[in-house]
């Protein structure tokens, strides 16, 4: 696959204190601006800004040969852009909701991530999708699923999560100067939070892409997360900490691939494990962890590896949404399991 992505070019210096939705529309503006061949494509994304105007004034400012507004024809927007790609243009794609990508679920898996490969490396695919996804607007099923496990099990794919403003700002520039197809999971309920607002450094030296961060050191657990939930395991740790047990907090930020180096460092020091996340627990990303750490740490581990996640089941109505997604309840529950093993 391609090389590593380098920091993306930077801007005039500037320090501006930003949601992930107006950081993901900076980085976004300055994609475009460092490379004429960055195209935005999707249902609404033009004179409308997106549902939730994360293109808001793109087109004004770039025109409409470059932010395009597409039919309601996922399959087109995915299909347009493997062929867009080829042929040297770097399209960013938006699904509307996440559970709206099925429809284009074939041109994702049998051509936008095999042409690599298929060509013997003769032909780069460096597509973007970006997927707003999780719960927690009380919406419906197709607009509150987490199905990025089912991505992540393609190969040919890279699947990142941003979970704060200073990530999206310089993931989403990274994403699109991958010669890879790139997965861009978003989590729509945090958008337009104030809570998580942010000063972004236009200037900074972003870290790669595809690592892992630790958020916050702590000794007695470690809770590995990303996405929306990372502000759970967060607010988790806090909360602990208050009764004097301390939570270390890793946020995986790519999700394949997956760098678990620093989360097998940290269990070997607390020695216990909670992932979380609100997708399904079954065949998920949270079970590929605990796989892995049980194979890595073995003789490290005081407990087995725990799981908050979603339940097994499709999301359930708005009313239900609360019960279903992983909570600080839940997760202190959980560490509690650990702790008491």
């Amino acid at each position: 696959m391609a090389a590593p992505v380098q920091s993306p070019v930077r801007t005039e210096t500037e320090i501006q204190k930003l949601t992930i939705g107006k950081a993901l529309n900076l980085g976004l503006r300055a994609a475009m601006e460092a490379d004429d061949k960055v195209l935005m494509m999707g249902e609404d994304v033009g004179r409308l800004g997106g549902v939730f105007r994360i293109t808001d004034g793109l087109q004004k400012d770039f025109g409409e040969h470059r932010v395009l507004d597409t039919p309601l024809a996922e399959s087109g927007i995915i299909g347009t852009a493997v062929g867009l790609a080829v042929r040297g243009f770097r399209p960013v794609c938006e699904i509307q909701f996440e559970g709206f990508i099925f429809p284009g679920f074939d041109q994702i898996v049998s051509q936008l991530a095999k042409l690599h490969y298929r060509t013997q490396g003769r032909l780069t695919v460096p597509v973007v999708i970006r997927v707003p996804f999780g719960g927690g607007i009380g919406a419906v099923e197709h607009h509150s699923e987490s199905p990025e496990s089912l991505f992540a099990h393609v190969p040919g794919l890279k699947v990142v999560s941003c979970s704060n403003p200073v990530d999206a700002y310089w993931m989403i520039q990274q994403a699109i100067q991958c010669d890879d197809p790139v997965l861009f999971f978003e989590p729509k309920k945090l958008y337009h939070s104030g809570a998580l607002k942010q000063p972004v450094d236009t200037t900074a030296t972003p870290d790669p892409l595809f690592a892992s961060r630790t958020l916050r050191s702590g000794t007695a657990a470690t809770l590995v997360t990303y996405g929306p939930s990372v502000k759970v395991c967060l607010d988790a740790a806090t909360a602990a900490a208050e009764e004097g047990t301390e939570l270390e907090v890793i946020d995986l930020r790519s999700l394949s691939p997956l760098d678990l180096g620093p989360v097998f460092e940290s269990v070997r020091r607390t020695g216990r494990l909670v992932a979380v996340s609100e997708a399904q627990s079954e065949s998920s990303v949270t079970a590929e962890i605990a796989a892995r750490v049980q194979q890595e740490c073995f003789y490290s581990l005081e407990a087995p590896v725990q799981r908050v996640t979603g339940f097994d089941t499709p999301y359930p109505p708005a009313k239900l949404e609360e019960h279903f997604l992983p909570d600080l309840d839940r997760v202190l529950h959980a560490v509690d399991n650990a702790l008491a093993w």
